[in-house]
């Protein structure tokens, strides 16, 4: 089951395509693989975040992209960070996923399994955390 949600948001990605207009732009490579995304934030008047991204590389970090549009477009930055902070912990420190908080991310949750790809997975996740601080994000909330 996992293994089809996975390949469903790979060949119909979610929310892919840039906004022209944007607050900060962050692109972020893994060096590993070649895996790469560019990512575009604006912190919207009532404090939630819009994304919009462009990326290519492997299907675990091209799904993972798609999941995290689903999951943190239009909420505030400390819904995604808890989402971010959430899917580090369930990928590095085996923590039990919770759907809630991940949405079609639990679906990830096998990457754990292979140390190698767990950086394919948080690409998007952490250019997202990036591009909100440097958008100023973090400001909107206090």
């Amino acid at each position: 089951m996992y293994q089809e949600i996975i390949l469903d948001h790979y060949k119909h990605p979610h929310g892919k395509g840039l906004s022209s207009e944007f607050a900060s732009e962050v692109h972020h490579v893994n060096p590993t693989c070649g895996d790469e995304i560019t990512l575009r934030v604006q912190v919207l008047a009532d404090g939630k975040i819009a994304v919009s991204y462009d990326n290519q590389g492997c299907s675990i970090s091209q799904a993972s992209a798609s999941i995290m549009y689903d999951q943190i477009n239009n909420f505030d930055f400390a819904a995604g960070d808890k989402a971010v902070e959430h899917l580090i912990a369930m990928l590095q420190r085996n923590v039990e996923p919770d759907e809630d908080i991940l949405g079609d991310g639990i679906a990830l949750v096998g990457v754990a399994q292979y140390p190698a790809r767990v950086k394919c997975a948080l690409l998007a996740w952490m250019a997202w955390k990036d591009a909100a601080i440097q958008a100023g994000a973090i400001e909107e909330q206090s």
